[in-house]
């Protein structure tokens, strides 16, 4: 590892030096590049200095040792060293975990009502809001790409995309069925309910990534409607698409225009195409994330959110909080973070076993 090490500084450092001379700014796409290729570098290096350091000064207080003047002043930077050894080792190792190609991308998320009629669609709705939240918090737009509404405000189905550096990384683990239990609006005995929603995360792909054949797309229009399906254009400008090789359908209505609407359209198809390649090239993750979604029924759960409780349990990792509301409201951090460590855990007991 630390020779692997040593050449990643070489290349950062190597990568410092052509930005700061200048030379490179002629050449716009390849600034591009070394930019994004020294933020991926930055961690490793800043760790491995640091922990290269460390290891220094542990060498240095040891000699340090032998003198009785400076003895005690050893001891106490021999002991801070040892103490933060351990931990930069193990950040490293995190560091080089190979890392998912889609994490710097930006996210199409499809969340659609499952068991639970008008609840299920009020709470898709909810979580359409707590992720709206969360993107304003980390300094994300969000653009809705297609909605199906209920007279409520409830979401039988809503498809918006999330722009951002990172967002793949931060959402992908929200995919799967989120189970509330909470007493519906539209229940006067006060008895809490129990619905589901379904919630999907693809990343975001360009046109270079996948490559659709004209002649496979079927392209319908209709007017775009409202809440409870009343039509609100007085022209077809919402467009449909039809994949034909894999049946994959898509919506979108939110713009006037129907050229708007079939360009946003096509990026849904890719993303959704790309998805499907991604999954049958690796049949393990396929059935794994399948199985993260299932069919909206309530046993087949990833988190649940009790009203009454002011509780969110997060069955993956055997997280519990009791603030709710404040999750509702965008504060999504110390779930996602908690799921990213187990996926990390994961991945670094299958390194050593390897």
């Amino acid at each position: 590892m630390e020779e692997k090490l040593k050449a990643l500084e070489r290349r950062y450092s190597h990568i410092e030096a052509q930005l700061e001379a200048g030379e490179t700014y002629a050449d716009p796409e390849l600034v591009a590049r070394l930019n994004k290729e020294q933020r991926e570098l930055a961690d490793v290096v800043t760790t491995y200095r640091r922990l290269r350091k460390a290891r220094q000064d542990l060498a240095e207080a040891k000699e340090l040792m032998g003198d009785a003047e400076l003895k005690e002043m050893a001891q106490e930077e021999y002991q801070a060293a040892l103490e933060a050894i351990p931990g930069l080792e193990r950040q490293l190792k995190l560091l080089l975990l190979p890392r998912d190609p889609d994490d710097d991308k930006s996210v199409m998320v499809e969340i659609r009502a499952g068991v639970g009629g008008e609840e299920s669609a009020l709470f898709g709705h909810s979580l359409f809001r707590m992720y709206s939240m969360y993107a304003q918090r980390r300094g994300w737009s969000v653009e809705v790409m297609s909605a199906n509404e209920t007279e409520l405000g409830g979401a039988k189905e809503i498809v918006f995309l999330v722009q951002g550096q990172g967002a793949y990384a931060r959402l992908k683990f929200e995919s799967g069925v989120h189970r509330v239990q909470r007493v519906p609006e539209t229940e006067s005995g006060g008895r809490v309910h129990t619905s589901t929603v379904t919630v999907a995360v693809l990343p975001e792909v360009d046109e270079v990534a996948v490559e659709i054949d004209p002649g496979d797309v079927e392209m319908q229009v209709f007017r775009s409607s409202g809440a409870g399906g009343q039509h609100v254009n007085k022209t077809s400008s919402a467009v449909r698409l039809i994949h034909k090789p894999t049946g994959i359908v898509v919506e979108c209505q939110q713009e006037r225009s129907q050229f708007q609407n079939r360009d946003k359209a096509m990026l849904m198809l890719r993303s959704k195409l790309y998805h499907m390649a991604q999954e049958a090239q690796d049949a393990a993750i396929s059935q794994e994330r399948r199985s993260q979604v299932g069919t909206g029924m309530r046993n087949e759960r990833i988190r649940t959110y009790n009203f009454p409780q002011g509780r969110l349990t997060d069955h993956r990792v055997g997280l519990t909080l009791y603030r709710l509301l404040e999750v509702m409201d965008g504060d999504l951090d110390e779930i996602i973070d908690a799921l990213r460590a187990d996926h990390q855990a994961k991945q670094l007991q299958e390194q050593s076993a390897g």
